[in-house]
C-alpha cells in the first residue's frame, strides 16, 4: 500500500538571530518591507521583530540595485508587503547567507497523512513530500504518521523494519520514501 505524506508549514518560521537590545535570539517576520530609492538605486529590506522586545532589524533583500535592472512584479510585491514574497524570501539560502540568519521551524508546520488507514497493514509504502524546505528528523515524521514514540521507530530503523534509500538519521528538507513493516 502507498500512501503520500505532506510536510506543510503552519506560520512562518522564526529568524535565529541575536537582538541587540534583549539579547534574544529569536525574530519574526512582521509581513512589512521597507523600500529605500536614492536616484537610480533601490534598497529593499524585509523588517522582523524581536519575538522578545519587540525590537526591529532589517534584512537586506536589495542593495544599491540599479532601478532598471529591478522586474516591476517584484517592486510591485514588495510595495504590496506580500506574505508570499516574505515566505519566498525567508527561505531563499542566498538572502539567509547574505544576512547571517538561520530558520526555526519549531512548532511551525504539521505533518498531513490523510487519514489513518495505513496503521493496520502490514507493510505499508510511504512517499513524504514537503511544500517548503523544512528541516525536519525523518525518524520523528515516521513517529508521529505511525503513532510511535521516536525510540521505537529507531530501534526499528536498526532492526531493519523502517527502510529508505536515504540516511533517516539527522534533518531532511526534500522529498524521501521509506517502507515501514510490522
Amino acid at each position: 500500500m502507498l500512501k503520500n505524506w505532506m510536510v506543510v508549514p503552519t506560520r512562518l518560521p522564526l529568524v535565529r538571530r541575536r537582538c541587540h537590545v534583549c539579547a534574544s535570539d529569536r525574530f519574526r517576520a512582521s509581513g512589512k518591507f521597507r523600500v529605500n530609492a536614492n536616484h537610480k538605486v533601490l534598497d529593499a529590506w524585509l523588517l522582523l521583530l524581536c519575538a522578545a522586545c519587540g525590537d526591529t532589524v532589517k534584512l537586506t533583500v536589495l542593495d544599491r540595485v540599479n532601478v532598471r535592472s529591478v522586474r516591476a512584479e517584484l517592486l510591485d510585491r514588495l510595495h504590496d508587503n506580500d506574505l508570499g514574497l516574505v515566505a519566498d524570501l525567508l527561505q531563499d539560502p542566498v538572502l539567509q547567507r547574505r544576512n547571517r540568519v538561520a530558520l526555526d521551524w519549531d512548532d511551525a508546520w504539521r505533518l498531513d497523512t490523510a487519514g489513518s488507514d495505513h496503521l493496520d497493514h502490514e507493510v505499508v509504502d510511504v512517499s513524504v513530500r514537503f511544500a517548503a524546505r523544512i528541516p525536519v528528523r525523518p525518524v520523528r515524521l515516521i513517529a508521529d504518521g505511525f503513532g510511535l514514540a521516536r525510540g521505537e521507530v529507531e530501534r526499528l530503523v536498526v532492526e531493519g523494519k523502517v527502510v529508505s534509500a536515504v540516511r533517516l538519521g539527522g534533518k531532511l528538507s526534500g522529498d524521501f520514501t521509506f517502507t515501514f513493516k510490522r
